[in-house]
């Protein structure tokens, strides 16, 4: 019998859309696996390790999008785990707003989508923005929405400069106080890069942010 990881890394490869979704929702429901196991352990290394024919750029990219967009699907269909998660442990929010971007030209948003539910399996009031945010149009609502945190995720290293103008617009513009967290593997290239581009943390995984809950006084036990 095909174990789970088995049957969930078949079904993306043959961009079975339906039968991803069925496997994640099962397992969940089951309690045989838990939603951050589900995001770290089979989402994210399913769709980082499925190779592509390299003599075939263009359906390589097709692939990819179409897998991406698999992927996305089943998050967005274990949102009912997290709240899940949120009643059975007692999580409470904690008092901190949260937004989760992707600077302009950065369309790899599934590692930031996955972080945004981390935000709130650990209290916080946290609002997905999505990729490729224009600056001038997302620091518009900044100061009307206030949130205490902005967590801004980077794939692609060439938009590491996309995230440093981002930050200095948000430092320019907003009349709060406001602190940054990176993330995304482009941080992963250079240590401290998250503070050549003006971040105030660097959040890399769900420990990660549990930890930081901690620090601003939420400590829970997921």
């Amino acid at each position: 019998m095909q174990s789970f990881s088995e049957a969930f890394r078949e079904a993306l490869e043959n961009e079975d859309k339906a039968r991803c979704v069925k496997l994640a929702f099962d397992e969940l429901s089951s309690g045989r696996i838990g939603l951050v196991d589900l995001y770290m352990k089979i989402l994210a290394p399913t769709l980082n390790s499925i190779g592509c024919d390299p003599g075939k750029k263009d359906l390589c990219i097709w692939k990819e999008h179409i897998r991406t967009s698999i992927v996305r699907s089943v998050i967005e269909n274990s949102y009912i785990f997290v709240q899940r998660e949120k009643e059975e442990k007692g999580i409470k929010d904690n008092g901190y707003k949260v937004f989760v971007v992707c600077p302009d030209g950065e369309y790899h948003e599934i590692g930031a989508r996955m972080a945004a539910d981390f935000f709130e399996l650990n209290g916080f009031d946290t609002v997905f923005v999505g990729s490729s945010t224009p600056s001038s149009e997302f620091l518009n609502i900044l100061d009307s929405i206030k949130p205490d945190f902005i967590a801004i995720s980077v794939t692609n290293y060439y938009n590491i400069v996309s995230a440093k103008r981002t930050i200095e617009l948000i430092r320019q513009k907003s009349d709060h106080d406001i602190r940054i967290i990176a993330g995304g593997s482009a941080f992963n290239a250079k240590k401290d890069l998250y503070k050549e581009t003006g971040a105030d943390h660097l959040l890399q995984t769900f420990e990660d942010i549990k930890n930081f809950a901690g620090e601003v006084g939420n400590a829970v036990s997921v």
